[in-house]
Parts: C-alpha cells; structure tokens; sequence
C-alpha cells in the first residue's frame, strides 16, 4: 500500500473510532480519557477472531474527541439547525448523534476540506447503516453544516 493511501486509511479509521468513542460514552460513565484509553489500546490494529482493526492516527482520533467535547453544545446547535424544527439532535438515532459531534468537531478543527469531511462521515454511516437511507440524510444535514462552519469554503 502506499504511504499516501495507508495516511488516508489511518485517518478514515480514526473518524469512525471516535464516532464509535462518542457513542460509548454518551451510553456509559466512562470519562472522555478513559474512552481514548481503551480505544487507542484495544481497537487501533488490534486482532480479533483473526481480523485486524485498521490501525488509526491517533493525533486525529484525540483531535475529533476533544473537540467534540468541549464544543458539543455548539456542535449540536449547528446540527439542530440543519435538522427540521420538529426533529431535534435528542431524538436522532445514538449512533447518527455521535457522527454528526464528530463530524461537526473535524469541520470546526478546518483541518481537512468540506467536501472530504462529508464524504467520509457518509461514508462511516454507511459503515453503520447500509442500507442507503441513512447516508443521503447524513449528507444534507452535513452540508448544511459545513455551510455553516466554513461559508468562505463554499
């Protein structure tokens, strides 16, 4: 594999990581360092009945989450508006919540462009709904955030 194609494997594995971090700890007691504890000690490349987890970037992974954290309330104001008036951030599926928190924290971070964050948070929805309905409704929604955070990008 090229180095190239191994960094963008990396740092697509980290956003699912912390999608999957956000989940576990909106649904349990467990801090934010001991959610990145067990994630970056059990998940990045570990094995399992034979298959291997991607390794992830562990500088982004830390990035997604923390920022998550501290700017969840801005994060879930952005959602909320990119959502219909009815349909608020607490009544989405969990796992939806935690994509578009770290989503939202990588579009805040600007570190990669709009475009290639949207991507590749429909595609970790795909990830976690196959079935197709779920990645079109994660794509507006990111849209319209991403308008949001970075409108000088559009």
């Amino acid at each position: 594999m090229k180095p190239v194609d191994q960094k963008r494997q990396m740092k697509s594995a980290s956003r699912l990581y912390a999608v999957q971090a956000l989940f576990q700890m909106e649904h349990s007691a467990l801090t934010i360092d001991q959610v990145r504890a067990e994630f970056e000690t059990h998940r990045f490349g570990a094995v399992y009945d034979d298959e291997e987890m991607a390794e992830g970037n562990v500088d982004l992974f830390r990035a997604l989450l923390e920022t998550a954290v501290e700017f969840q309330g801005r994060i879930d104001q952005m959602t909320d508006r990119a959502l219909v008036a009815k349909w608020p951030i607490d009544r989405i599926d969990p796992t939806l919540r935690a994509l578009f928190r770290a989503a939202g924290a990588e579009l805040l971070r600007r570190s990669a462009p709009p475009r290639v964050v949207i991507n590749e948070f429909v595609d970790v929805a795909k990830a976690f709904h196959p079935e197709g309905r779920e990645a079109r409704f994660v794509n507006a929604v990111l849209d319209h955030m991403a308008r949001e955070a970075q409108p000088d990008a559009f």
